[in-house]
């Protein structure tokens, strides 16, 4: 029966705390081969086969490799959720002639100088925009764009090196910041304009992910965003909601069709994020992948659509089930210490305050771990989450206010010595996670 099973090849698996969902429901259905450049370990209960390579954004090397591998037994469809690896994906895809292969495509979103290009060329709503390679002229563009403006990487995703400035002087203190952040993929983008100033358009900040088929565009998981440490654009929360209103306003759902059409993205699956002003949704960025920070979790919570299952079937040109089985509100709050270097000696939620209604409480960061919150810590600063399911979405707040603050963490007895926060009085512990939601 296995052989009858579509055959899926896997670009990366990512974080196993963040991603383990997806390749666990992907597994029951699809015959999975995994691309990646160690030997797989948690990932070999859900794949039927792995090949190690040098490197997993080579994407002329993994298409070669593919090729060789296709010739034995061909793919069906070739999907990958990791931001700095769906540009090389593509080039696989165009490869083996299978949906997504567009490498220029997704070039187009990856670099969001590109997608501003296309999307005022086609009317799409957004903030003014500027590319810059140096301090001169970034002062000169937020001139142009107005004050505050947004200093924003051209190339770099989950909010990384993304800060608001209010003024020149500000500008000047910022613009090494953005310049010089770094993600773990070494994508270069345009070196000699690596930074975007656009317009601060304000609102309530929502993400959308979407399945697309020959150009059609189904929103599935509209996700209310929750954003903390300003001016820093650390993303702590998200909520999603079943039944939000959006997911059927047809002037909104017009805007994301025509989004996508502008970018000549017609397969697959994206994460696209929207901030709803005061006159109407401004366009901030199109991924081409499944959300990250669990938000397709958070939606399968709320809708029992399976998004592992169906960006797969996407992948490989199946038809697509998108009817909802349930109608919830999930969400998720992410946890910080409260202090740059702080080193944890022990983490952990203590079961005996968390709320019985609580989906999950998980530590991320291991004892020994040195953390730092936002600025410093951006994403890999949080030190744990909790998820929750339930009929509204303040009753789901309260259910993570709750847990949050039944996160227990230790730090070491250096940081004692020097008069850290050390959250051991006598026998007891109190918590240290910052309530940012």
């Amino acid at each position: 029966m296995s052989s009858e099973r579509p055959r899926l090849l896997l670009i990366a698996s990512g974080w196993q705390v963040f991603r383990e969902y997806l390749l666990r429901s992907i597994g029951t259905r699809f015959r999975v081969h995994l691309f990646h450049t160690a030997e797989p370990t948690w990932e070999r209960e859900y794949i039927t086969g792995w090949t190690v390579l040098p490197s997993t954004i080579d994407g002329p090397a993994m298409a070669r490799e593919a090729l060789r591998l296709n010739d034995a037994g061909p793919f069906d469809g070739v999907l990958c959720w990791d931001e700095g690896r769906i540009h090389a994906t593509a080039h696989v895809a165009e490869a083996l002639g299978l949906r997504c292969g567009d490498p220029a495509m997704i070039w187009r979103l990856r670099d969001k100088a590109q997608t501003r290009a296309a999307l005022a060329e086609a009317g799409v709503p957004q903030p003014r925009s500027v590319k810059v390679g140096t301090l001169a002229q970034a002062l000169a563009a937020a001139e142009e764009v107005g004050y505050p403006a947004i200093l924003k990487p051209r190339g770099l995703g989950a909010s990384l090196g993304v800060v608001r400035v209010d003024s020149p002087e500000r500008l000047r203190e910022m613009f090494a910041f953005t310049r010089d952040t770094k993600a773990p993929d070494p994508v270069v983008y345009a070196s000699d304009h690596p930074v975007l100033v656009e317009q601060c358009v304000t609102g309530e900040e929502v993400s959308i992910d979407s399945v697309v088929a020959d150009g059609k565009v189904t929103p599935l998981f509209l996700a209310r965003k929750v954003v903390g440490f300003p001016p820093y654009a650390e993303e702590v929360g998200h909520y999603v909601d079943a039944d939000d209103p959006l997911l059927t306003d047809t002037a909104f759902t017009s805007i994301l069709q025509a989004t996508h059409t502008a970018l000549g993205f017609r397969d697959g699956w994206t994460h696209t994020e929207y901030m709803l002003t005061g006159t109407g949704p401004k366009l901030i960025e199109v991924n081409g992948r499944l959300g990250g920070d669990l938000i397709p979790y958070l939606g399968e919570l709320a809708t029992g659509i399976d998004p592992g299952v169906l960006a797969a079937a996407a992948a490989c040109g199946h038809p697509l089930d998108v009817r909802p089985t349930r109608r919830r509100v999930a969400g998720i709050r992410f946890c910080y210490v409260d202090r740059d270097d702080t080193t944890i000696a022990a983490i952990r939620f203590d079961p005996a305050t968390l709320p019985s209604n609580l989906d999950q409480a998980v530590t991320i960061a291991q004892p020994g771990a040195v953390m730092s919150p936002p600025p410093k810590g951006t994403v890999w600063g949080r030190v744990a989450y909790v998820t929750a399911v339930a009929d509204s979405i303040a009753e789901c707040a309260r259910t993570l206010d709750a847990a949050q603050a039944s996160l227990r963490i230790t730090t070491s007895p250096l940081e004692e010595s020097l008069g850290r926060p050390v959250i051991a009085l006598g026998d007891e512990e109190r918590p240290l996670g910052r309530n940012v939601g």
